[in-house]
């Protein structure tokens, strides 16, 4: 079952919509009706995309980084959405702790509010 705040591998597609490739994503939330999708965010192992007061860093001295499945150092690009349905999403690594998701959260209602 899936659950917002878990890490899974979903096929991320690329800004320009191209075909991209296998990457981790954290679930932020199922979608409102019938269907089984979810907002989505992009994880990056490079650590420099990352925006500054915006984006979240994940890394080894941070509790939830174990619990994450993660291997390395990640930044979680909050920018960086996608609604996907739930058959691209490939079971679940780990996931984050409960605040760090209501953070993130947060982050996009403010950004979308001052938009």
């Amino acid at each position: 079952m899936r659950q917002a705040g878990q890490l899974a591998i979903a096929q991320f597609p690329t800004v320009a919509l191209g075909q991209g490739k296998p990457r981790p994503v954290l679930l932020i939330a199922p979608l409102p009706g019938p269907y089984d999708d979810w907002l989505v965010s992009m994880l990056s192992t490079q650590l420099q995309q990352a925006v500054v007061g915006f984006d979240e860093l994940i890394d080894p001295t941070q509790q939830d980084f174990h619990t994450s499945g993660l291997k390395v150092s990640s930044v979680i690009r909050i920018g960086r959405l996608a609604v996907v349905p739930a058959s691209m999403l490939v079971g679940s690594i780990g996931e984050i702790s409960a605040g760090r998701l209501q953070r993130i959260r947060q982050k996009i209602v403010r950004w979308i509010s001052s938009s």
